[in-house]
Order: C-alpha cells, then structure tokens, then sequence
C-alpha cells in the first residue's frame, strides 16, 4: 500500500521564553510604567552632567532634593510599580486584582511625581505637598491593588511576605514625605480661620502636624525617609523578587529557605530600629545597621548557594548587570556602618561619604539592578504582546533578536566604568570629574535607550515571516 505521507507544521523557531504566565496582566500596563521610568533616568543623569555640583557639594539643597526625587520617584519608583504588576502575579502565580485600577493610578503617580520635582527645583514647598498629595493617592490605589493581589496567592512564601513588607514601608514613606513637606509650610492664615468650619480644621490640623514635625532635626528626618525608600521598599524588592527571578533564569532553586526568611526578617526588624534612630539621632543605630547588614549578608549567602547548583552556566548581560549591581551591597553596608558610627562629627569628609553613600545605593545596587532586569522584562512584554499568538502556525524572533547583545555589552562597561569614576570624583568633591563622570553613565543609558527603541518597534512593525510548510516525499508503507 502506497500513502502520501505529510509533515506535520513544524512549530515556532522561537518557543515561549522563561516567565511566560497565563496570570500576567496586559503588556501595556507594565509598558507605560517603564518607558516614563526610562525617560526621568534620562532626565536625571542629564541633569547630573550639566550640573556636577549637585554631587560634588553638599546634598541637602532644592537641587539635589529635586533631582534625588526625580531619580527615587520618576525611575526606580515608576520602574518598580510597572514590574510589581507585571512581576508579582507571576511569581506567586495569581492575577492581578483589578488593571483599570492600575491605569488610573499611572496618571496619578505621573502628575505626582512630575509636580513634586519641579516644586522642589523652585523650592515651593505648600505646592510641593499639594502634588505630593496627589502622589500620595496613587500610592494608595497601587497598594490597595497589590494588597489585594496578596490576598489571592495560593501559597504564602518568603517572597509574598517581602512584598508585603515593601508595601508597608511604601506607606510609611510616603507619609514620612508628605509630614516632612507639612513641617516645612507656614500657615499663618490658620489663625484667622474658625477650626469648625472644614478648611479651618484642615489647616489647624496641619499646623499641629508642622509644630510636632519641628521637634525633630530635619536632616536625621530626611534621613530616616529616604532610608524607608531606599532599603524598605526598593532593596527589600530586590531581595524578594529575586529570590523568584535568580533560580528561573539560572535553572535553579532557593537553597535554604530558612536564610532567605532571616534575610527578610532582618531587613525588617533592622530597618524599623533604624528609622528610629537615626531620626532621633540616637547612637543604637550602629546596632541596628549591623542587623540591616547581617539581612543582607544572609541574602548574598543564599544568591551565591542558588548560583552554585545552576543548571544553566552562562550568565547573560542582563542576569551579570544585576548580580553586579547585588556586588555593591558590600561597600554599601561598610558605608552605613561607618556614618552610623555614634559621634561622628559632620566634616567635608561625612558629607562626601553621606553623597557617596546615597550615589551608590540609588544608582550603584538599585538602578544598576532594574537596567539588569529591565532587559528580561522588557523583551519579553514585547515578544509576548506581537508575537504570542503566532506560536505555532508563524516563524518569529526569539527573545534576543529583538535587542542588539552587543550594545547592552557596551552599556553594561560604560555603565560599571561610570560607577566607579563618580564615586571616585565624589569622595575628591571635584565637580568637573563627576560631569565626565556621568558622561559615561549617560553613554551607558544611550546604549539602553537605543535598544528598547529597537525592541519597542516590534511591537509597530512585527517581524513575522511564513513557515516553510514544504510536503514530505511519498513512499511506500
């Protein structure tokens, strides 16, 4: 018996690549958050390079707070909202609780952050509270979301409870900002203004709230508010996230599930101290710096244990941008034990250790950290929104054709050369060598900006070409 015998259609060349999750929301949620986030790194490191100084003198000024906010809030803030929602239902394999939501929350946090960085630049600092207000209500909308996303994961993890704890400290951030703004406001019309009447009582309440506010010395304030940001919403991600994304991009597993809980119960019982002490300014926060110190040191045993057991050896540009950017945790921590150390006197010397320390935990571990894994998941929102539904029946891109390798390599240097030469001209407190400085993180950015205008045109112009579906020869059964 003869039969013409015919191939079956050959499947993609591309097949879904790692994070692929029925539970993921929208591709143009997390978008939209991440390319505005692009854009204020863009702006901040421009400013940086025309205005050197901001690193090079003294931090507590209109222009370094304004600038400080527009990295904080227009990046890493902007950057991390968009991969909470995309990350969050992925990793603990739930949906979303409500996308709408989310997208009312982006124009909240956009006009937010947007006024509140141009306030601060003038020094305006009643309409610094009025924007901060309006950030203030996308914060609610954002947590309210994630809260309610936690409320439906399957199973409670270590990762569940680090998100969970990043959203408290977000809260307590966000209302340390707004009470700082309030202390800084006079309200000399309160007086006139009966406390019966709603704006009376909305103003005498603010005066109260500015009186107490004024107790306490206001750089151990600010200090105290940018540590609930830096470590308890942003390195707390960091850690609890990765503990999802390391073992899925190097083929491998949590090691010790006990040390990945102690490194988040530490971060939160050290942190909690810190904010206290250091905005009372009292010498226990030595103490509660090593408790900080020994979360993180409990988190780079567990990264190092995962790493070891890896299936997968290689380790692409975007997974070393991140590992490298966890590095910088070790300098960073003997930077917090030194300025924690009680009594010490502040001289040129702290102040350019105090910058430092800020530079290199906001752009050294943080930002360096989301470049890394901006290159995951941006690359992969964009595959999967041109190109999901054509798994199978059209031949389309992998993952890594949609970028140039070789332009994330050059970034990834310029960006670690960058590093280096900033902080070395930051300790020297010379201005001119924080601008050449910066030129290379601003060349570093170029590279990244290049690439996600070549990732983001698949998603204009979709590379799809037909299967060649050519028939197999007859033959005899």
């Amino acid at each position: 018996m003869s039969a013409a015998v015919k191939s079956a259609p050959p499947r993609a060349t591309s097949p879904r690549p790692a994070g692929f999750s029925p539970h993921a929301p929208s591709v143009t949620l997390p978008l939209r958050f991440m390319v505005t986030g692009l854009l204020a790194l863009i702006t901040g490191v421009g400013l940086l390079v025309l205005r050197p100084a901001m690193l090079a003198t003294y931090h507590y000024n209109q222009y370094v707070i304004a600038t400080t906010h527009l990295f904080v809030l227009g990046w890493i803030c902007t950057i991390v909202m968009g991969a909470m929602y995309q990350l969050v239902p992925v990793a603990l394999e739930t949906k979303l609780y409500s996308e709408k939501l989310a997208a009312w929350q982006f124009a909240f946090h956009l006009v937010g952050f947007s006024g509140m960085v141009w306030m601060f630049w003038t020094w305006n600092m009643k309409q610094v509270g009025h924007f901060g207000s309006v950030l203030t209500v996308g914060v609610g909308l954002f947590v309210y979301n994630i809260a309610r996303t936690l409320l439906r994961v399957p199973r409670w993890n270590v990762i569940a409870t680090s998100v969970a704890s990043a959203l408290v400290w977000l809260t307590l951030a966000v209302c340390a900002g707004l009470t700082i703004a309030i202390g800084k406001c006079t309200y000399d019309t309160a007086d006139a203004l009966a406390p019966g009447t709603l704006f009376g009582a909305v103003l005498h309440g603010l005066k109260s709230v500015a009186k107490f506010t004024a107790r306490f010395d206001q750089i151990g304030a600010m200090h105290a508010h940018a540590h609930l940001g830096a470590v308890g919403v942003f390195t707390m991600l960091i850690v609890g996230i990765s503990y999802k994304l390391v073992p899925m991009f190097t083929l491998s597993d949590i090691q010790s599930r006990g040390r990945a809980a102690a490194s988040v119960f530490l971060l939160n019982a050290g942190l909690l101290g810190s904010f206290v002490t250091i905005l009372l300014r009292h010498p226990f926060k030595l103490a509660f710096a090593l408790i900080v110190v020994a979360g993180l040191a409990c988190y780079g045993f567990e990264i190092v244990a995962i790493l070891r057991v890896r299936k997968r050896r290689s380790v692409d540009w975007g997974l070393k941008s991140f590992l490298t950017a966890i590095t910088f945790l070790a300098p960073l921590s003997v930077l917090a034990l030194v300025l924690s150390w009680p009594g010490l006197p502040l001289t040129t010397l702290t102040g350019r250790l105090e910058n430092l320390y800020g530079f290199l935990g906001l752009a050294g571990v943080i930002s360096f950290a989301i470049i890394g894994m901006f290159y995951k998941i941006i690359p992969f929102l964009v595959w999967y929104g041109s190109y999901s539904t054509h798994i199978g029946l059209r031949k389309v891109p992998s993952l890594a054709d949609l970028y140039s390798p070789g332009l994330q390599a050059a970034g990834y240097w310029f960006y670690l050369a960058g590093l280096v030469a900033t902080s070395t001209a930051i300790l020297l407190g010379n201005a001119a060598g924080v601008a050449l400085a910066c030129a290379l993180l601003a060349l570093s950015l170029a590279t990244l900006g290049l690439n996600v205008a070549k990732i983001l045109s698949h998603l204009v112009r979709p590379r799809i070409d037909a299967l060649n579906l050519r028939p197999a020869s007859g033959g005899s059964l």
